[in-house]
């Protein structure tokens, strides 16, 4: 299966995501953080950085109440339109 090329708003998006996690991550280890959400570290660096634009559902699911995020929140914060509130 061929994977469609991502927008540049998807890359983006995925900025977004990634800088919310890091602010919310705060003093906390990458380590500790990724180990809680049952994913490895370079998986959180990667999803952080912006290297992986569109991580998976539960992947940001799992983050998201580690973090104490709500997906709402997430969501709304990521979408096109808050572009200019972040």
């Amino acid at each position: 299966m061929v994977r469609t090329p991502l927008t540049p708003e998807e890359h983006e998006r995925g900025e977004r995501l990634g800088r919310l996690l890091r602010e919310a991550r705060g003093g906390r280890s990458m380590a500790e953080i990724a180990a809680s959400a049952g994913i490895s570290a370079e998986t959180l660096r990667k999803i952080e950085t912006g290297r992986a634009p569109t991580p998976a559902f539960f992947t940001v699911a799992a983050l998201s109440r580690v973090l104490g995020l709500s997906m709402d929140e997430l969501a709304g914060l990521c979408s096109p339109a808050a572009v200019g509130s972040v």
